[in-house]
Formats: C-alpha cells, structure tokens, sequence
C-alpha cells in the first residue's frame, strides 16, 4: 500500500473529521458516487481534505455508488497552515452570482463568508439567502475545494443586516477593514498595512446606498478602488480577493 500511496492521486475528496495515518475512511455518499463517475477503482491513489488543514492521500479499499472507504498510509497526514485571515462582506444578490463568487472564493483561500443583506438586496429576485441556499452554497465551496486540492473551507455565516454585521465585526480582533468604492484609493496603497486580519466589504447590484457607504466610513472603513470601471459584485469580489492574497502573509 505505501508503494501504491506514493503514486499521484487521481482525485481530491472532501472528508471531514480529525482523520490519522493509517485510517480507514469512509467517503459519505455524494463523495462516493463522485468517485464512481470518476471511474475510479479499488486501488487507486486518492487525497483526502478535511477542509480544515489535514490532507492526506490514501488508497481506495471499496467504491460503490454509494459508499467508498480510503485508507491513508503510513505518513501520509499533511498539515497545512491557515493563510492569512481574510474575510469577505458578500453582498446578497443574484443566487447564481453569489454562488460563483462563493466558489472562487474557496480557491482564492477565503476565511470567512459573511453574507450582508443591503437596502437593495431586497429587491433582487431570485435572489440568495436562507438556510437552504446556504447549504447549497456550501456543497459548491466543497465542490472547488476538491477541485483546487486546497486544505481550508471559510466559515458560512449566516446574513445579516449591515448595522449587525458591522457590530460584529467590530467585537473581534483588529483588521484592516475597506469597502470597495471606484473613488477609493488604490487598492494597491494598503500592501504594506495588511500585516494580520482583512476584512472585504462590497456593494450589491446597483451599488451601495449612501448611508450604507457612510455607515462603513463611520466604522473605519477605508474606501479602496481596484481602479475605474464599475464591476459587477462578483467580480470585484473575486478581483479583491486575488490581488489582497497575492500581497497578504502566506499565514495567519
């Protein structure tokens, strides 16, 4: 089996849990059935992430349609170090744009998901939010994980009202907090500060409403331009993400 486990993995599967070397895992069964369209056999390499730092790759001892067991080598466990901690204000929206951005997210090393009801969220239809949405967010998170072979899910929370949100935020630890405005200034301006926590705020379709702005100036929030055109919400979201990876620490 070690001789096996040393071969390149032929897939990436979610599996949560506090799983060690020389495990036997169970894959649940949307994994499972992912497997067998995969066309994947007994005795294939395969990793595993937990979402939560651990990868480890492993030998597949059964697969079925709706049930598939690894087991991890020897010296298989890896464990990964959290990036620097960055959080994203996703404005609710458009379900299918939230969902892209959602998914991006994940592979650009995403911290924390906070999804923001603003005044005009309420007038997007259909548009994401409640359980149910956040659940099939979620399984698209998981769904980019497995593809980008990353070690860390962010956390979901729940929506929020601004004023709540910005409550919240303001009872954890300090971060460079901007909200993402074309009169802002560059983006590019604030590398040097970002030495910790970040924290991401961005409009809804059609833009923030100007008490909404203010509330966010009001809290600390600097105003930060990714430069002239007007993007849409997911593309701003995904264009911030990257470029504030790109100049953040490697780790938390």
């Amino acid at each position: 089996m070690v001789e096996r486990a040393r071969r390149a993995p032929v897939g990436t599967f979610y599996a949560p849990g506090d799983w060690r070397s020389g495990d036997r895992v169970e894959l649940d069964a949307a994994a499972a059935h992912h497997a067998s369209v995969k066309r994947i056999v007994e005795g294939d390499v395969v990793r595993l992430t937990n979402g939560a730092g651990r990868r480890a790759s492993g030998v597949v001892d059964s697969v079925s349609r709706r049930s598939c067991a690894v087991s991890l080598s020897d010296e298989a466990i890896e464990e990964v170090d959290p990036p620097a901690h960055i959080e994203l204000l996703a404005p609710v929206g458009d379900r299918d744009r939230m969902l892209m951005l959602a998914e991006k997210s994940v592979e650009l090393g995403l911290s924390s998901w906070r999804p923001i009801v603003y005044g005009r969220s309420r007038s997007v239809s259909p548009r994401g939010e409640g359980e149910a949405f956040r659940e099939k967010l979620r399984l698209r998170q998981i769904s980019a994980l497995e593809q980008s072979g990353g070690a860390w899910l962010p956390d979901v929370h729940a929506e929020l009202p601004l004023d709540t949100a910005l409550a919240t935020i303001n009872a954890v630890a300090p971060a460079t907090r901007i909200v993402l405005d074309v009169d802002g200034e560059s983006i590019g301006d604030i590398a040097a500060e970002l030495r910790g926590r970040a924290v991401v705020a961005l409009g809804p379709e059609g833009g923030l409403e100007e008490h909404e702005r203010a509330a966010l100036i009001t809290h600390g929030w600097r105003p930060v331009s990714l430069g002239h055109n007007v993007l849409r919400f997911e593309t701003a979201g995904i264009a911030a993400l990257a470029i504030l990876r790109a100049l953040s620490p490697t780790a938390q």
